[in-house]
């Protein structure tokens, strides 16, 4: 078909029968996982997708966070806006902590670019 031909019955809405897409298919293998979590319903819903361990509404942002940590390598990583990123304190230090709404968090720690004792928790 011309381009000029093309370009007229686009124009004037005329459909299509005969369009051609390519698609290329990319396959990256990711270095990063998480190895570990404390948090039974979190790892259920993070394996299977079940919302039974956690807070239902918590659970578009917990698959932002998860997803992130997946692919995470470093502790900077994880801040982006509104996750509200801090280290813990205490008997707590080397982990650290997401926003997930009220007083819940997601707690964890990094061994070197890995992800490990991911935790879903009230600590307030």
């Amino acid at each position: 078909m011309a381009f000029n031909k093309l370009r007229r019955e686009l124009r004037y809405g005329v459909y299509l029968e005969h369009v051609f897409l390519h698609s290329v298919t990319l396959r990256v293998t990711l270095a990063t996982v998480i190895r570990s979590f404390k948090h039974k319903g979190i790892e259920k819903f993070y394996t299977a997708g079940s919302k039974a361990g956690i807070q239902p509404q918590h659970a578009d942002r917990l698959r932002l966070i998860l997803g992130r940590l997946n692919v995470s390598a470093a502790t900077e990583d994880m801040n982006l806006p509104g996750l509200g990123l801090h280290r813990l304190k205490g008997d707590r230090r080397g982990a650290w902590a997401v926003k997930v709404s009220g007083n819940w968090r997601v707690t964890f720690e990094f061994v070197g670019k890995d992800t490990d004792h991911v935790d879903y928790e009230d600590y307030h």
